[in-house]
C-alpha cells in the first residue's frame, strides 16, 4: 500500500522466530476487519433500510461511504506509517475502526450512519497499509515473506465469506438488539482482542521524518472524490436537481486540479501522492482500466444479489448468508489455482476467469424468477462467480503493473489500491443506482427487472475487462 514498503530501513526490528506466528495473526487483524466490514454490512441492507426507513441512495452511501474514506486516505495511511512509525499508526488506526465500528452499530439515523461509515473507512486507510509493511519488517528471509503474504491472501478471501455468512446470521439474531446493529459491534470485542495483542507483541519501526506530507493534495482528492461519488448515490433518487450536478462538475474539476497539483509538486521534487508519471505508460492505463471495471462489478453484484434474494425473493438473512459460503468457497479453490499458474498462462488466465464470471451472471438473468423456489441452482452459480473472480483478483495486481519500470513499483501499488476503492464505490452508486431505479415497492415483476438490468451492466463491464486486457501486452513483449 505505501510507497516506501520496498525501502524499508535495515535497522528496523525483525520479530523473533517462536513469536511470528502469533504475530503474523496480529497483523492480518488489519485486512480481516477492513475486508470484513465491506461483506458483512451487504447481508445487512435490507434491514438497515426498513428500521431506518432508508432510500435506495442511502444503502448505496453505507457502502459507498466507507469506500470513499478508505480511498481518499489509502496512500496518506502509507504515508502516515512510513514518517510516524508502522506500529503507532497500525494501533491509532486499529483503535478508532473498532471506535467508529461502534459508532456506526448505535446510529440512531440513516445520515449518521452514512458520516460514520466514511469515517470508518478513513480509519481503515490507516490501519491497512501497514500490514504490507510490517510483514516486510517481520519476515525479511524469502521463503517466510512469501508464506506470510499467502496467508494474507488467504485471509482476504475467508474475510470476504466470513462477512456474508456472518451478516446473514447476525441480521436473524433477536438478542435484544437489532441484528443489523451486531454486525458493527461485532468488532469492538475482535478489535479490543487485537489492540492488546498488537500492544503487547508489535515491534515499532523507524520512523521517516524526512518526509512531509502533501496536506494539499489530501483535501483535494477528499474533495473531489466526495464531489463525485455522492451527486451519484443521490442525484438518481432527487430526481437530478440543479446542485447535484452541480456538485459533481464541481468534484470532476476539483479532481483535475489534483492531478495538475500532483504534477507541479513532482516536478519541484516534493512527496506527491500521485506521481503522473505513471499514466505515462499505455500499459498502466490499460491496467487500471481493468481495475475499475472489474471492481465496480464485484461490489455492485454482491449489493444487488442480497437485496433481490432477502427483498425480492423474500430469502431470510441466515438462508442468504449461507448461500454467498459457495461464492467465498469457489474463490479460495481458484484464487490458489491464479498464483500457481499465471506465470504459465498471463492475461488468458484472467480472460478465463472474466468467462466463468460472465457466465454465471448471465445465467442469473436467465433464471432469476426461479431462485424463489430454490436457491440450489444459484448455489451453483455463485460457486461458478466465485471460480472466476478467484481467477482474476489476486493476479490483477501483477499482471496490470508488470509493464512498469521498478522505480515505480510501491508507487503504483498505492495508486492501485485507490483505484481499486473508487471503482467499487462508483460500481455501488452508479450500478446499483440503476438498480434501484427499476426496483418499485410493492411490485414484484419489478423486482426481477431491476436484478437482470443490473447484472446486463455487470456483463458489459466484464466484456470491456476482457477486451482491455486483450491489448496488454505478456511479459516478454513488455517495455
Amino acid at each position: 500500500m505505501s510507497d516506501t514498503v520496498d525501502a524499508l530501513a535495515p535497522c528496523e526490528p525483525v520479530a523473533e522466530p517462536q513469536s511470528r506466528l502469533l504475530l503474523l495473526l496480529v497483523i492480518l487483524t488489519a485486512p480481516l476487519l477492513s475486508v470484513l466490514d465491506v461483506f458483512i454490512v451487504n447481508m445487512a441492507i435490507p434491514a438497515i433500510r426498513t428500521d431506518l426507513h432508508a432510500t435506495g441512495a442511502d444503502l448505496e452511501l453505507v457502502i459507498a461511504g466507507y469506500l470513499l474514506g478508505f480511498s481518499s486516505f489509502l496512500i496518506t495511511g502509507g504515508r502516515a506509517g512510513d514518517q510516524y512509525g508502522r506500529r503507532r499508526i497500525f494501533l491509532a488506526g486499529l483503535v478508532l475502526f473498532t471506535l467508529t465500528s461502534c459508532l456506526c452499530g448505535l446510529a440512531p439515523s440513516i445520515a449518521q450512519l452514512v458520516l460514520y461509515r466514511f469515517l470508518q473507512g478513513v480509519t481503515a486507510a490507516f490501519m491497512v497499509p501497514q500490514t504490507i509493511a510490517l510483514i516486510q519488517v517481520n519476515f525479511p528471509e524469502a521463503h517466510a515473506r512469501n508464506r506470510a503474504f499467502g496467508y494474507y491472501g488467504i485471509t482476504l478471501g475467508l474475510a470476504s465469506m466470513l462477512g456474508l455468512y456472518l451478516g446473514g446470521f447476525l441480521v436473524s439474531t433477536d438478542w435484544g438488539v437489532a441484528g443489523w446493529r451486531l454486525t458493527f459491534l461485532v468488532n469492538l470485542p475482535i478489535g479490543a482482542a487485537a489492540t492488546l495483542a498488537a500492544w503487547h507483541l508489535l515491534p515499532e519501526t523507524v520512523p521517516n521524518h524526512a518526509q512531509r506530507f502533501d496536506f494539499r493534495g489530501v483535501a483535494l482528492l477528499t474533495a473531489g472524490l466526495v464531489g463525485v461519488v455522492y451527486p451519484l448515490g443521490v442525484g438518481r433518487e432527487l430526481g437530478w436537481p440543479l446542485w447535484s450536478v452541480a456538485i459533481l462538475l464541481t468534484g470532476t474539476t476539483v479532481l483535475a486540479g489534483f492531478v495538475a497539483q500532483q504534477a507541479r509538486l513532482g516536478q519541484r521534487g516534493g512527496n506527491p501522492l500521485l506521481d503522473v508519471g505513471l499514466f505515462a505508460y499505455p500499459s498502466f492505463n490499460l491496467g487500471m482500466g481493468v481495475l475499475i471495471f472489474f471492481f465496480s462489478v464485484h461490489n455492485s453484484f454482491l449489493l444487488m444479489s442480497t437485496v433481490y434474494l432477502q427483498s425480492g425473493l423474500h430469502v431470510d438473512s441466515y438462508a442468504a448468508g449461507s448461500t454467498f459460503l459457495f461464492l467465498g468457497a469457489g474463490f479460495l479453490v481458484s484464487s490458489y489455482l491464479s498464483i500457481r499458474y499465471i506465470a504459465r498462462f498471463g492475461r488468458r488466465l484472467l480472460q478465463f476467469g472474466l468467462l466463468l464470471m460472465l457466465a454465471a451472471l448471465a445465467s442469473q438473468m436467465r433464471w432469476a424468477p426461479a431462485f424463489g423456489s430454490s436457491t440450489a441452482g444459484l448455489k451453483g452459480l455463485l460457486l461458478l462467480y466465485g471460480l472466476g473472480n478467484g481467477l482474476v483478483l489476486p493476479s490483477l495486481l501483477n499482471v496490470a503493473l508488470r509493464g512498469l519500470p521498478a522505480r515505480f513499483a510501491g508507487g503504483a501499488a498505492g495508486v492501485y489500491s485507490t483505484f481499486q476503492q473508487v471503482a467499487s464505490a462508483l460500481g455501488v452508486t452508479v450500478i446499483g443506482g440503476l438498480f434501484f431505479s427499476f426496483w418499485h415497492p410493492g411490485q414484484p415483476a419489478s423486482y426481477v427487472h431491476a436484478f437482470r438490468y443490473g447484472l446486463g451492466v455487470d456483463i458489459a463491464c466484464l466484456v470491456l475487462a476482457a477486451l482491455l486486457l486483450e491489448r496488454l501486452k505478456e511479459p516478454k513483449e513488455s517495455n
